[in-house]
């Protein structure tokens, strides 16, 4: 089953059981799913893995944008639903990957690459990002090429 599929699946066994919130987030997903499909072609346009999971992921990024800047405002309750619905959309992404373990990746990738500079840094990320999409926090990759290439 794609990830589309089971999202479908998903909100409807969230509506038969009245998760209002973990409804709404794949509801919401569900319409990004859409549109991107649109975007990318019209409404016949099937989205594969890769581009339903960067929907996804893009969707977590603006709830923990969101989420800070609620913070900041001191919007408590706000902040409070934008994390909850990252909860439900956390649970459709691959398995977050450790320090250590993307350091090891990271490594990997600046030896495969034959990275020796911070000049190439965007050669490394491109190497890590497109092999572990999903599974590696960009800005913890990025922060490892400066470490290892300096």
């Amino acid at each position: 089953m794609g990830l589309k599929e089971q999202l479908e699946a998903d909100l409807k066994e969230a509506m038969k059981a009245g998760e209002t919130v973990r409804r709404d987030t794949l509801r919401m997903t569900l319409a990004a799913l859409k549109n991107r499909a649109i975007e990318l072609g019209g409404t016949a346009t099937v989205l594969d893995q890769d581009q339903c999971l960067a929907v996804v992921l893009g969707a977590v990024k603006t709830r923990k944008d969101s989420a800070s800047q609620y913070d900041d405002a001191k919007r408590d309750d706000l902040a409070k639903i934008e994390r909850a619905e990252i909860e439900v959309l956390q649970g459709y992404l691959p398995k977050a990957l450790s320090e250590e373990e993307t350091r090891a990746v990271v490594q990997a990738a600046i030896e495969s690459s034959g990275a020796t500079s911070n000049k190439q840094m965007g050669l490394v990320m491109k190497v890590v990002m497109g092999a572990h999409r999903g599974s590696v926090d960009g800005k913890l990759v990025q922060r490892l090429c400066a470490e290892l290439l300096s």
